[in-house]
């Protein structure tokens, strides 16, 4: 009987800890994991060594178990860009941003990354990072919405302008304005002034009144607000952004799909902090060629979009911790096959607050500009399904041709798409300033961008390896 007794409440004990430990796991940790017990070490015999060392019997059997060895090996490093993904897109990263130190997370392990892979930095006992700050919109507190004393989600449910300031209310009164009553921008400045900071201002048909009335984009509305609080509901996915200044009002953005008919009461609490100085790093190494003070360039942003609030955190997968992967991938195979030229490598932070890093690089390189023979700029890698697409393709058509036929050779890639200039990553800077440079981005997979969704598993990699592999191939061309 005491046997027995003794037995069921050790039983309730480990019931007990294995909840409490769940519950300590599902919940998002203010620390940054200890990635040292994680075997992210690049197998010493790459695909493309694989391949390029199988012995090309003639026996078909020969052939085939050639073959397959190098699937197996392709299939090493698909798994290893994944874990990379992984990490760098865990919680523990905080969304690479601006709250809890993300982004210092990561870049401390991109660092720790081109170390063991025994790059250089640009001179010696140089330093590895470009330290540049500007200023950043953070929500490092409470964010919380309810309607009709029903909780929504944030990150799925409702977003809040990145440039809002803090708001806090409760059973607040919600005024509906349909803004196709208002014809121009005389009557629009009259209602304004009617708008008080008690009560909360759902704002119908936005769309449409920024085109037809207003004649400014909808991204700009936002700041033309008065002091208060507003709900614009929204159809279709919701995306977030990084903002380096602060406006009057504070924006929600709604799912109208979660929203009742008729909105009682709404209760709010957002808690925003305007950091005027914020310190963020360019991390920089080498691997020195043959021509030492020629460089070929690979770059990635490493920042995303960070928290917003102390719980809902932004993974950025694919945006861009999947470009990171590729370039550390990149970094790991030169640093054991050094070129003609010399490989630098550039994880720029401060991307997303409108290529805050890569501008500060140009303004201040590291490495002559005149000096950069060709710039590769990868983001967005995490399914290349249907192929990739090269910004600057009509600008550099001479390379652009390069690609196609290495493409056409060995089948690297379903397609290859050319695209024009463009402002849209981080290679804008360096063409600008007359550096040849491409900017590489994957086509596939469900399309989750600037959002919550894009996290590691929603990834596949299809094709993402072998972007790389004719990325290697690619380097030993350019002359």
């Amino acid at each position: 009987m005491m046997h027995r007794f003794s037995t069921f409440w050790v039983l309730i004990f480990i019931l007990v800890c294995a909840n409490a430990q769940a519950q300590v796991e599902s919940k998002p940790d203010s620390t940054v994991r200890d990635y040292t017990s994680y075997d992210t070490t690049l197998p010493v015999n790459t695909f493309v060594d694989t391949v390029h060392h199988i012995v090309q019997d003639t026996t078909h059997h020969d052939l085939t178990e050639g073959l397959k060895k190098a699937r197996e090996k392709a299939e090493v490093q698909k798994r290893w860009i994944k874990k990379q993904i992984e990490i760098l897109s865990s919680h523990y990263m905080h969304g690479r941003g601006y709250v809890l130190g993300g982004r210092d997370s990561a870049a401390k392990y991109i660092l720790k990354q081109f170390r063991q892979y025994k790059l250089k930095p640009v001179k010696p006992d140089g330093p590895w990072a470009q330290a540049f700050a500007f200023p950043v919109n953070t929500f490092p507190g409470k964010m919380f919405i309810s309607v009709n004393g029903d909780s929504l989600t944030a990150g799925v449910d409702f977003l809040i302008d990145p440039s809002s300031p803090s708001y806090s209310g409760e059973n607040l009164q919600v005024k509906v304005v349909d803004l196709n009553y208002i014809k121009d921008s005389m009557v629009w400045k009259q209602q304004m002034l009617t708008f008080t900071e008690g009560q909360v201002y759902l704002l119908e048909n936005l769309d449409s009144f920024c085109t037809q009335v207003l004649h400014i984009r909808k991204s700009q509305f936002a700041a033309t607000l008065p002091k208060g609080c507003y709900i614009i509901p929204e159809n279709g996915k919701l995306t977030w952004s990084v903002s380096r200044e602060t406006i009057a009002a504070t924006v929600f953005y709604m799912d109208r799909e979660i929203m009742p008919r008729k909105i009682r009461k709404i209760t709010v609490k957002a808690d925003a902090l305007f950091q005027p100085r914020t310190r963020s790093e360019n991390i920089v190494a080498q691997v020195p060629g043959e021509v030492a003070d020629s460089y070929i360039v690979f770059s990635a942003h490493y920042d995303h979009l960070g928290m917003m609030g102390d719980t809902t955190y932004f993974p950025g997968a694919s945006d861009n911790a999947s470009g990171v992967a590729v370039l550390i991938y990149l970094a790991a195979y030169f640093a054991k096959h050094p070129q003609h030229y010399s490989m630098l490598f550039i994880a720029f932070a401060g991307e997303e607050a409108s290529l805050m890093g890569s501008e500060f690089f140009v303004a201040h390189p590291m490495v002559p500009l005149k000096k950069i023979k060709f710039l590769n700029n990868i983001d967005i890698m995490g399914d290349a399904t249907n192929g990739v697409t090269v910004v600057n393709a009509t600008v550099f058509p001479q390379q652009f041709d390069l690609l196609q036929q290495l493409n056409n050779r060995d089948k690297y890639l379903p397609e290859i798409k050319s695209r024009g200039s463009a402002a849209n990553s981080d290679h804008y800077y360096f063409s600008q300033a007359g550096v040849p440079s491409f900017f590489y981005y994957s086509n596939g997979g469900p399309g989750y961008y600037h959002d919550v969704l894009d996290r590691s598993r929603e990834l596949s990699l299809n094709h993402v390896d072998d972007f790389a592999k004719m990325m290697i191939e690619f380097v030993k061309l350019i002359k």
